[in-house]
């Protein structure tokens, strides 16, 4: 806890350096297939050259003195070799099994490259590791399959377990924050979350949470479809210390979206773009001078309080940075109005401004038939039409509900909602998951990458009950509906409806 305090102090006082690219820094040192198997891994069965994550068991120098290059350049917060260190994204090597000794080393090795420095450095302020936790190369909210748009090759289930293990590893390495970066699928990045907080559970461990996203161009979207302030409404659960955005863009392309994210953040924010955008043959060209200059402009205006630089960028670019931005006063944490922010591929900010909200109930199979026809038939492609036809006709919530005695509800409930996350018309607003059994509400949070709203849970079964769905409601970070109902029944005068609603919310 006296490193997390001390970050917390460092970020009040003034801009904060992040690291640069770990794999520019690699590259450099231009190993060969036999470099990246070392001793350990000589006879492997599989090619294993660009596995960078692998490193930090092969060659562990080559990652420490790449830390030490970043720490000598001016760098407060360095990421760990862990970008892919996951189960989901090291199973192309066959590897998944190393995910938990490739985080907890990597940490080891990142944290003793920040001791040494502190040591060297008396008098300097202090150094954090980042427990780097990348995207995985695959995307739960989006199909490899043209043919089939409901089809997913991950889960969120094995997502969470992956995640889990990592950050497992990274923190029993000894790290000071948790990073879940490059987010370009937010069901990934909440994957990630509900991760992170089930470790916190049942470690009993809590550690800073910074989270980075990806917006791909210049339609201010990421890769999944999330505009920014979509994206922050569903990963604002996390309650992260630091948020911000890295990647995919240069320092000037990104100016607009940091904005955005700082008037919505009631946080630190953080920026850490790549070397501007890459030429032909996907080098990067921007010189530390460069990209020193529009991350200055950006401490300036009052926008940041972390920078850094991601792909392309160098301890030359960390070192032009650091000196651009020093002696500047950090962005200042404003004043948020507290509303309830829901999100699909678009945000839904209840404020007294909006008044009323319309919640689309005709994909409800009680409510609709037509509706639970074409989803006993299976023609779900029909079924979208109806959601389709509701979101056009001013809907700005959609309820789903698949209770119904001939339907697997959990699948159906599934299948539908990975169909509406393809279709950008629909998926564009908050969905409302609909059912009586909490199984199915469950399987429905595990498909929507916005932040959705839970119909509904209740003290019906108790208060072990109502605590153990709330806790997994806040883990997806979904917004929920209670209702005036206790072990007793449904409340039937105004005093029960009062003692009941207060009890719920206590």
């Amino acid at each position: 806890m006296q490193r997390t305090t001390r970050l917390q102090e460092e970020l009040a006082q003034r801009i904060l350096i992040l690291d640069g690219a770990m794999g520019t820094m690699i590259q450099s040192y231009q190993l060969d297939e036999g470099g990246y198997r070392g001793a350990r891994f000589a006879h492997y069965h599989r090619d294993l050259k660009g596995n960078n994550d692998l490193l930090v068991l092969t060659q562990p120098d080559i990652v420490h003195a790449i830390h030490q290059a970043y720490l000598e350049a001016g760098a407060d917060i360095i990421e760990t070799n862990t970008f892919n260190a996951n189960a989901i994204s090291q199973a192309d090597y066959e590897m998944a099994a190393l995910s938990y000794e490739m985080n907890r080393t990597a940490a080891e090795i990142a944290c003793a490259a920040r001791d040494e420095f502190e040591r060297q450095h008396g008098d300097a302020s202090p150094r954090f590791v980042a427990g780097a936790l990348g995207p995985t190369n695959k995307t739960a909210s989006i199909s490899p399959d043209l043919s089939n748009l409901g089809y997913r090759n991950v889960t969120f289930d094995e997502l969470v377990d992956a995640y889990y293990t990592a950050a497992r590893g990274l923190a029993e390495g000894g790290v000071d924050l948790l990073l879940v970066e490059t987010i370009f699928d937010t069901l990934n990045a909440k994957a990630a979350i509900f991760a992170i907080l089930k470790y916190f559970d049942d470690s009993g461990q809590r550690l800073p949470i910074m989270i980075s996203g990806t917006i791909t161009d210049a339609s201010g979207r990421t890769l999944s479809g999330q505009t920014t302030e979509a994206f922050w409404n569903a990963v604002a659960h996390a309650q992260p210390l630091i948020v911000g955005l890295n990647c995919a863009l240069g320092a000037r392309e990104m100016r607009a979206h940091i904005e955005e994210v700082n008037r919505l953040a009631p946080t630190y924010v953080s920026a850490y773009p790549n070397a501007g955008l890459p030429n032909p043959f996907g080098e990067y060209d921007e010189t530390p001078e460069i990209t020193a200059r529009i991350l200055g402009e950006f401490a300036q205006s009052g926008l940041v309080n972390v920078v850094g630089g991601c792909c392309g960028t160098t301890p030359a670019h960390i070192r032009a940075v650091a000196e651009a931005v020093r002696g500047l006063p950090p962005r200042q944490i404003p004043d948020i109005t507290p509303m309830c922010r829901l999100s699909g591929l678009e945000p839904l900010n209840i404020s007294r401004q909006l008044n009323f909200v319309n919640i689309g109930e005709r994909t409800n199979v009680t409510g609709s038939r037509k509706f639970a026809r074409l989803i006993r038939e299976g023609q779900y492609e029909e079924a979208l039409s109806v959601a389709r036809q509701q979101v056009e006709s001013g809907a700005q919530m959609l309820d789903v509900n698949m209770d119904e005695g001939m339907l697997d509800a959990e699948k159906a409930m599934t299948t539908f909602l990975s169909l509406i996350a393809s279709e950008p018309d629909i998926a564009r607003v908050p969905i409302v998951i609909d059912s009586s059994k909490w199984s199915v509400i469950d399987a429905g949070l595990k498909c929507v990458q916005g932040k959705s709203v839970i119909n509904s849970i209740s003290l019906k079964e108790g208060e072990a009950e109502f605590v153990r769905q709330a806790k997994l409601a806040r883990w997806y970070g979904a917004a929920v509906i209670v209702m005036a109902f206790d072990e007793e029944g449904q409340a039937d005068t105004v005093a029960r409806k009062f003692n009941i609603c207060q009890r719920a919310y206590r």
